[in-house]
């Protein structure tokens, strides 16, 4: 068995997979915010659980395009132009333009820096569990 097989590792580099996943979400509703009708769309937060692709959101099953939660790997889900992972986001009521494009520049690149920080503190984690386990097994 490798070091690197542990569930403690696997667990974070599932995380840091999810935040990589999230923040070319984030990319892409920035990219397109002046796309009329556009919808910023989002990973679901919701627990902590394994999900499809071997994501691992911070949630008990994900949510796709489509609204229907996948709690395994193998559920098949509706056709969606959304594509998977991703919900449409709920408007406030002031944040859609005439032209139908929901997306608040201010509010997508806060989530970008949050969700940057976050991903360093995962992957800082990581170095740190692969240190102290290379310290325990004798090889430093």
């Amino acid at each position: 068995m490798s070091l690197t097989d542990l569930p403690i590792l696997g667990m974070l580099r599932n995380r840091m997979q999810w935040h990589q996943a999230r923040q070319a979400l984030l990319a892409e509703n920035v990219a397109n915010a002046d796309m009329p009708r556009f919808r910023p769309r989002d990973l679901a937060e919701i627990g902590g659980a394994s999900g499809p692709s071997g994501l691992t959101a911070p949630s008990a099953a994900i949510v796709g395009g489509d609204g229907l939660a996948r709690t395994d790997s193998g559920h098949i889900g509706l056709a969606s132009a959304d594509g998977p992972n991703a919900d449409a986001k709920r408007f406030k009521g002031f944040e859609v333009r005439p032209s139908g494009n929901g997306v608040n520049l201010e509010e997508e690149m806060m989530k970008a820096g949050e969700n940057q920080s976050d991903y360093q503190m995962v992957a800082s984690l990581y170095q740190k569990s692969l240190d102290a386990l290379k310290i325990a097994v004798g090889k430093r």
